[in-house]
């Protein structure tokens, strides 16, 4: 019987990976749910139970490091041990470098905390009881953690250090069997950008990246669990952002460029 914790499971990506879970295990699923919106995170168990999943709600902001080791402590103590940690939650934000004040710079710091040190702590305390079940950790990155992307100075610094944290920890890990999958998801059609900082670290209301070729939610979700169950190292989802981390290698230019062309004209550097 699968246990398993999905952070930044409210809605998106989280809520979609709960969902499919739960209509692939159905009664065989211990499924613990963690997000900061009570709301939202009530209905998607609520969704997740009409299918037979056992569901434990943890409302938990992974920013704070004692809420991310009460959410570890919660779902072990509920069903008795872990089998797979999903490291979903996270923050966008969009903002040419020089459009933020020194006064608004501590928001990098803020993103940071969420990105990366929620999957750090987070982790952290799952390890023990992933090593006893020669379990599954999964990192939710970016392409933007793979190729920097101008305007998201903030936001690939924390996807790149992601990437760099759970590779490290991959090998660390491998003589214990526990795999560590990291996915990179591109453009994928949820609110997260409309959601992320701006310059001023407010809401920013829209996104400055293009979305017309937007991956569904379903499919991101599906790609990111297939991944799991099949412990792959890394889950690159789109054919763009397989060649461009290709292209990187060999024209780096390149690589700029059409990093450039995916912003919207009115939020391009001048």
């Amino acid at each position: 019987m699968p246990r398993i914790i999905i952070t930044g499971a409210s809605d998106g990506i989280g809520a979609e990976m709960a969902r499919q879970l739960a209509q692939a295990h159905q009664s065989r699923l211990q499924l613990t749910l963690a997000a900061r919106n009570t709301a939202n995170l009530e209905a998607v168990a609520q969704q997740c139970r009409s299918l037979g999943a056992q569901v434990l709600v943890v409302p938990t902001d992974v920013s704070e490091e004692a809420q991310c080791r009460a959410l570890i402590d919660a779902a072990v103590q509920q069903f008795g041990g872990l089998d797979a940690l999903i490291n979903n939650a996270g923050v966008s934000a969009h903002a040419l470098f020089e459009e933020v004040s020194a006064e608004d710079l501590g928001w990098y710091e803020r993103l940071m905390r969420i990105n990366l040190w929620g999957s750090v702590w987070c982790t952290h305390a799952a390890l023990p009881h992933l090593k006893a079940s020669r379990g599954a950790i999964v990192a939710v990155s970016s392409l933007a953690g793979l190729v920097g992307v101008p305007g998201r100075t903030a936001y690939s610094a924390s996807k790149f250090a992601m990437s760099g944290f759970f590779e490290a920890l991959r090998t660390e890990l491998k003589p214990a069997g526990v795999s560590v999958t990291t996915a990179y998801p591109g453009v994928v059609n949820t609110r997260i950008r409309y959601h992320g900082y701006n310059a001023r670290g407010e809401a920013a209301g829209v996104s400055g990246l293009k979305e017309d070729n937007a991956m569904t939610v379903a499919e991101c979700a599906r790609l990111i669990l297939d991944g799991m169950q099949r412990r792959q190292r890394e889950v690159v989802m789109s054919s763009k952002g397989k060649l461009g981390r290709f292209m990187k290698l060999i024209a780096p230019g390149l690589v700029e460029k059409i990093a450039l062309a995916a912003l919207k004209d009115d939020v391009k550097p001048h």
